[in-house]
């Protein structure tokens, strides 16, 4: 259990309007006015959806919204070779967290840690089964202030067990950003480099960028700051136009795997946005 700095909230992140509702929302349950009026703590979301939408950043943005501490669960560092030791780990890790409360427990790429329990066994004698197993029970009869804030790249494998009602709140996709949120995108890391956005056509970077994600958005821009040095002078919207056109967004290299996640999150999760 890994103490992470609460440095972010949803004033970091651009769009999400659906989950940010749900987020604030909540955060009544965690007063004493919510209690006395009957309101139970959230359990925790699950977000999932295409890669560098801004997944993780909104998980840890919860902790900086509702002014409690952020840890993150390395599920990988449980793994021991002696039988028995990986379960006791992720007792410890969860007691931890019970006396930290209240906390946002948050879980990266969750998908990574229990996929292999939906399969035999066979490749691991069963430990990610027994992981999971012990997981699936904490989250059902855990008490006190314990958010479980997961995300996931492809929720398509996880074990069915971690995703029927009951288990998360809520279920949330992040899809790839509108034009206008990628304008929004774009005000806030000109602005996050010390560049003033109203000296840049950011609504032409926006149209430019169609298919794009928040992570190479600021991918592109970093790249431009570069460019801009290298030919000594400052950074200006063509720069910028320039490496959007030079990228291949993922979008396009992977677009089969894109929406087939699409097509899933359709019937079974909330639009973030």
């Amino acid at each position: 259990l890994e103490s992470v700095r609460r440095d972010t909230s949803f004033t970091d992140v651009a769009g999400l309007k659906h989950l940010r509702e749900w987020v604030a929302k909540r955060r009544s349950a965690l007063t004493p006015e919510g209690r006395r009026f009957g309101l139970e703590s959230p359990k925790g979301v699950l977000i999932s959806g295409v890669q560098g939408c801004g997944k993780s950043l909104a998980a840890r943005a919860v902790a900086g919204e509702w002014g409690v501490e952020l840890a993150r669960l390395d599920v990988g560092a449980l793994y021991d070779k002696y039988v028995g030791e990986s379960e006791k780990r992720l007792h410890k890790a969860l007691e931890l967290a019970e006396k930290l409360a209240p906390i946002v427990l948050w879980i990266d790429e969750i998908e990574k840690a229990f996929a292999s329990a939906g399969a035999s066994g066979d490749a691991d004698a069963g430990l990610s089964q027994r992981l999971l197993a012990t997981f699936l029970t904490w989250m059902q009869d855990r008490e006190g202030d314990v958010f479980l804030a997961a995300t996931s790249n492809n929720i398509t494998i996880l074990p069915p067990e971690m995703t029927r009602k009951g288990r998360f709140d809520e279920i949330f996709f992040v899809d790839l950003p509108s034009a206008e949120v990628r304008t929004a995108l774009f005000t806030l890391h000109l602005k996050k480099r010390g560049r003033n956005a109203a000296e840049f056509d950011v609504a032409a970077l926006a149209a430019a960028s169609g298919g794009f994600s928040g992570a190479e958005i600021e991918q592109a821009i970093i790249a431009g700051l570069y460019t801009a040095f290298d030919r000594k002078q400052q950074l200006t919207t063509a720069i910028l136009l320039e490496e959007i056109r030079g990228t291949q967004p993922l979008s396009v290299t992977r677009a089969e795997e894109i929406q087939a996640i699409r097509e899933w999150a359709k019937s079974r999760a909330v639009p973030a946005d």
